[in-house]
């Protein structure tokens, strides 16, 4: 009788509703018009907000960018590489790290062009080797290749990445697939200490690629081209599993997670896995738009792990792109556009916090010789 009565004044309210046409929310009448016929897709608000606008030209301390790709940089020629200097030059960046994903003649190639002209702006970093891999000899010969890429100019390996699929070069089904804790890998993360390099590891992908495209998915429209909702792979929560039981296994290497090891929504669980592992750090590529959105709780979190986060952009390599990432880390400037459609919020990070960021952890972590 109590449910029946419920459900007969939600009725009454509801053809209320409809009658008047209005709701009043917050003090303020709702009714219908013409806004209702406007799709989300052509939605495109101008806001009157008027707020101090901040154009940093040049990074405060010279910075070490942790996370480049020659791909996503479109670098192919000796000419590429030097419009990069030059924009490095004018933004501050006094070098960058570079995920070739490349082995063998590939790897050495790269070393040509970056290397051979700019030794001290660039550090390259390979790929590993993901063929064959049920081959009985496969773990001698991706630690043969690390090896062969370290006397070329190799001082890292990475970016390897498990979105749940493994990292095998085809796919597989499950049960066969590569992971990154698979016990075939564990010699070349042993040869990675030995020769101290660095693993910067993409684990897993923003939480959000694991729930359905609709109206409640917090990245759609702008990330709606990845999407890993009902597919053959393993689950974000596994996913991060895999990820603690490689640093537990493997002590003595030094993994950095990139993007925020795909926890930048959370932090607080971040947090956690940066005070289990002392062997695990964290860059900030292309997660602009988790920082921008929680300033206060993110400047907390990198005053705190100030020794444990490095910077990186993994954008490209133009340089409005740079200077979007200096204004948003050292102003405190407030609804700047960015890379979604929510806006960010300066963290205006404290010049100890930011020397450490850009360029000290790098110089400390990262193997120079």
């Amino acid at each position: 009788m109590v449910r029946k009565s419920f459900l007969l004044v939600l009725a009454a309210l509801s053809a209320s509703g409809q009658q008047s046409s209005q709701v009043v929310k917050y003090g303020v009448k709702v009714q219908p018009g013409p806004m209702d016929s406007v799709l989300l897709k052509d939605y495109r608000p101008e806001s009157s907000l008027v707020v101090p606008e901040t154009r940093v030209e040049k990074a405060r301390f010279p910075v070490i960018d942790v996370h480049t790709h020659t791909s996503m940089s479109n670098i192919r020629t000796p000419a590429d590489v030097d419009a990069w200097v030059r924009t490095m030059d004018e933004v501050g960046i006094e070098r960058s790290i570079v995920f070739t994903g490349a082995i063998g003649d590939d790897f050495a190639r790269q070393v040509e062009l970056f290397l051979k002209r700019y030794p001290t702006r660039f550090q390259l970093w390979c790929s590993i080797d993901t063929r064959d891999i049920d081959d009985p000899d496969y773990a001698s010969r991706v630690v043969r290749e690390l090896e062969r890429c370290y006397r070329l100019g190799a001082r890292g390996v990475g970016e390897l990445t498990d979105k749940g699929s493994g990292m095998q070069e085809q796919p597989r089904p499950p049960g066969k697939r590569l992971h990154l804790d698979d016990p075939r890998l564990d010699p070349l993360w042993r040869k990675c200490a030995e020769l101290k390099l660095p693993v910067n590891l993409h684990v897993a992908d923003h939480p959000s690629c694991w729930r359905p495209l609709g109206p409640t998915q917090e990245r759609t429209p702008d990330f709606q081209h990845f999407n890993l909702y009902g597919k053959d792979v393993l689950s974000y929560e596994e996913l991060l599993a895999r990820r603690d039981r490689l640093l537990a296994r493997h002590p003595q290497t030094t993994f950095i997670l990139c993007h925020l090891s795909n926890q930048g929504n959370d932090l607080a669980a971040l947090a956690r896995a940066l005070d289990r592992f002392p062997n695990l750090y964290v860059d900030i590529s292309a997660r602009d738009y988790e920082l921008g959105r929680q300033p206060r709780f993110a400047r907390r979190f990198l005053e705190f792990y100030s020794d444990r986060v490095l910077f990186g952009t993994d954008m490209g390599r133009e340089k409005d792109m740079y200077q979007m990432w200096w204004r948003l880390l050292e102003t405190p400037d407030e609804y700047m556009p960015g890379r979604i459609w929510w806006r960010y919020y300066g963290l205006e990070l404290a010049p100890s916090v930011l020397e450490k960021l850009y360029r000290t952890n790098a110089l400390r972590l990262l193997n120079w010789n």
